[in-house]
């Protein structure tokens, strides 16, 4: 089901106010034990999720079938919030005990890649695909409709012609939507920001996602009383000079949940702190990598919310056809700033309260 993002952020905005939710390689078929806490959560992230690995079921009571299922993953690129997601899900499955090997895999940020990589893990006989990232959700779909798939960190996955409506998706495909409060990312940059009026939005011109939020942005600056304007890179090649030509012509820049935005976000961030351009981004692992703030979700818990989906799906025979797309509720949105960016740019950051403050 196909919508008009104008009329979609409307009604995702209202949804959110309730329950707001966000190649290479071979893989390995190495079982080993491992236990995973919801404490790791603060250390989501710290793992590649391009290496290969597989692991059985750790902490929690054991899968009483003894079944081991196979788990394929395909993941779009490698970054903070990706990462932690990929991580979260297989905490959850850890945790509930369940026996599994899983085909990690990576497609470097390459189309071609995630296509290739979905007819693999399809053609290996999954018991259960996991795609992290639009792209990669949209090429195990177009491979498989009798697999369950589970996508993680997809905005829209109705507008991304995933499945045939958000609340029963009507497919093999269902999962966690990475929504973010968009709106209270504006009103963030206008409280941290208080003369700034012309806002810059930094997006991949490819990634339907980042096209909804961005339309979404233009919607809260208006409110805002700002004035925006886009900047557009069709892949990571452009980042460079694109942002560049931002220097002199806007005075913050506004970068959603966009994946090739979010991998070379160090980029970004270089040559905005040293032109004085501030930029709020769309997730925590962007305001690591250099960003000034963002109010957004955790992709760790997403991620987990994911693999609470699986555990019904593999253990509990779950029809992914009728399993409503998942979003994180409000409370588990943070405030991050970071404030090594913060005093390169002069901005007082003292009157944050209950900001987690990273350097």
């Amino acid at each position: 089901m196909r919508k008009n993002a104008k009329v979609l952020s409307l009604i995702l905005a209202g949804a959110m106010a309730m329950s707001l939710a966000g190649c290479s390689g071979s893989g390995s078929k190495d079982s080993t034990k491992e236990t995973a806490a919801k404490s790791e959560a603060k250390e989501a992230g710290a793992e590649s999720s391009g290496q290969e690995t597989s692991k059985a079921a750790g902490a929690g009571e054991a899968d009483a079938s003894g079944e081991t299922y196979q788990i394929g993953v395909l993941q779009l690129v490698q970054h903070d919030a990706l990462d932690a997601a990929n991580k979260g899900f297989f905490a959850a499955l850890d945790e509930a005990g369940i026996n599994y090997e899983a085909d990690q895999q990576n497609a470097s940020g390459e189309q071609a890649n995630c296509m290739t990589i979905a007819e693999k893990l399809v053609n290996d006989g999954s018991d259960l695909i996991l795609a992290i990232a639009t792209p990669a959700a949209q090429a195990v779909a177009g491979v498989t409709e009798e697999i369950p798939v589970l996508l993680t960190a997809v905005t829209d996955p109705a507008e991304s012609g995933l499945v045939n409506d958000n609340e029963k998706p009507g497919v093999n495909v269902s999962g966690t939507s990475d929504l973010t409060p968009v709106k209270e990312q504006i009103d963030l940059l206008k409280q941290l920001l208080p003369d700034a009026e012309k806002v810059g939005l930094l997006y991949c011109s490819a990634e339907s996602n980042s096209q909804l939020q961005i339309a979404m942005a233009e919607e809260a600056c208006k409110e805002a009383g700002l004035s925006c304007e886009e900047y557009t890179v069709p892949s990571s090649n452009e980042i460079q000079s694109v942002v560049e030509s931002m220097v002199g012509k806007v005075d913050v820049i506004y970068a959603p949940t966009d994946n090739v935005i979010a991998a070379g976000m160090s980029t970004v961030a270089m040559i905005a702190t040293d032109n004085q351009i501030p930029v709020i981004c769309g997730e925590a692992g962007m305001v690591n990598a250099g960003g000034l703030a963002t109010y957004g979700i955790d992709y760790y818990q997403l991620g987990y919310m994911t693999g609470e989906q699986a555990i019904e799906i593999l253990t509990k025979g779950a029809d992914v056809a009728e399993m409503p797309i998942g979003y994180l509720p409000a409370e588990r949105c943070a405030l991050t700033v970071n404030k090594t960016t913060a005093d390169a740019l002069g901005i007082d950051i003292s009157g944050l309260e209950g900001a987690e403050i990273v350097e």
